[in-house]
């Protein structure tokens, strides 16, 4: 039975990826940050096959601990503070999980590993958002990176990180460049779900209308089910390497807005909205469309759901929730 170790177990990609590996046969291992995180009652009912670890990519001692109870084949690091605009409020902390925890965890599996550094196969999950302010469309794994964030710059660090371990040290190390990926299981915080949640309610009569930012920034929005399987793929190859993983279209904050009001019959929904400059970004990212054909050519690799259909997803299942909220 091969054996995995996930950091970020608690996010929608750790609970996806979770499922995936179990119906493979893993013996899967989940790392979570303290004793009293609010998310791990939803690890426990979505997965009940994951064995939680105790552990924080900012403690190098805790990871060493948690490789010697997993003795993983896998490491999944998906563990970061991912929502970009907290990344600017609290810089220092993003740096410090989403950049040096990447080279915490990937010194943990190269010490752990001892005289063969493929014992191990690591997997980081690099980000988008390390294209900035993009100098080639659509992006592909040479494009240059010119990060526009904090959190994108700690992607960056993390990135070439993991490809000098791989350079240095022969480890098997992969990372996937996945542009942005959705899901019902998204944060609240992000602003697919923000609309999806918002939507559901308006149309419930719960609330009159939504704030938003700029709603001309474009982005490459697949679906974090599909996602995670390209995230195993890379790790069953028999050489390492660098994947942009996206559906090669573009939509913009405009496009999820109609198709969310669609799905509930509402088509005048521009009055519903007000833009608000907190909501804006300092340094705004205006258009990401990856070019994932090195993954289909190696990997085999091809998105399944639309943004139509994922975005439809994610309204009925909030209308669920907001349904059962009401009932209450």
């Amino acid at each position: 039975m091969p054996r995995a170790l996930i950091t970020g177990i608690t996010g929608q990609d750790g609970l996806y990826l979770s499922e995936l590996l179990l119906a493979k046969g893993y013996d899967v291992y989940g790392l979570i940050r303290g004793q009293n995180n609010p998310k791990l009652d939803l690890v426990r009912e979505t997965v009940p096959g994951v064995k939680l670890l105790t552990g924080d990519l900012t403690d190098m001692s805790s990871l060493i601990r948690a490789l010697n109870v997993a003795r993983p084949d896998e490491v999944y690091n998906l563990g970061a503070i991912s929502f970009v605009a907290y990344s600017w409020e609290n810089a220092m902390l993003t740096t410090d999980v989403t950049g040096k925890g990447v080279l915490n965890i990937l010194e943990a599996v190269r010490l752990y590993s001892g005289d063969d550094p493929t014992k191990v196969r690591y997997y980081q999950a690099s980000s988008s958002e390390m294209f900035g302010k993009v100098q080639e469309v659509p992006q592909r794994e040479s494009t240059l990176l010119w990060p526009r964030s904090p959190y994108g710059v700690a992607k960056v660090f993390g990135h070439y990180m993991t490809i000098n371990y791989r350079e240095s040290y022969g480890m098997h190390a992969s990372s996937g460049i996945l542009f942005n990926h959705e899901s019902p299981r998204r944060g609240f915080e992000f602003v697919t779900r923000k609309v999806s949640q918002a939507v559901a309610r308006i149309s419930l009569g719960m609330q009159d209308g939504i704030t938003m930012g700029n709603l001309d920034a474009k982005r490459d929005w697949g679906f974090a089910g599909d996602y995670v399987e390209a995230m195993w793929l890379m790790l069953q190859q028999d050489t390492p390497d660098d994947y942009v993983i996206s559906t090669g279209v573009t939509h913009s904050i405009r496009d999820l807005l109609e198709v969310a009001f669609e799905r509930v019959g509402i088509t005048d929904w521009e009055r519903l909205i007000t833009q608000d400059p907190r909501f804006m970004r300092p340094a705004e990212v205006e258009l990401l469309i990856g070019d994932s054909a090195k993954a289909k050519s190696v990997l085999g690799w091809e998105p399944k759901v639309g943004f139509t259909e994922l975005v439809q997803m994610m309204v009925d299942n909030d209308l669920e929730l907001q349904r059962e909220q009401k009932d209450k």
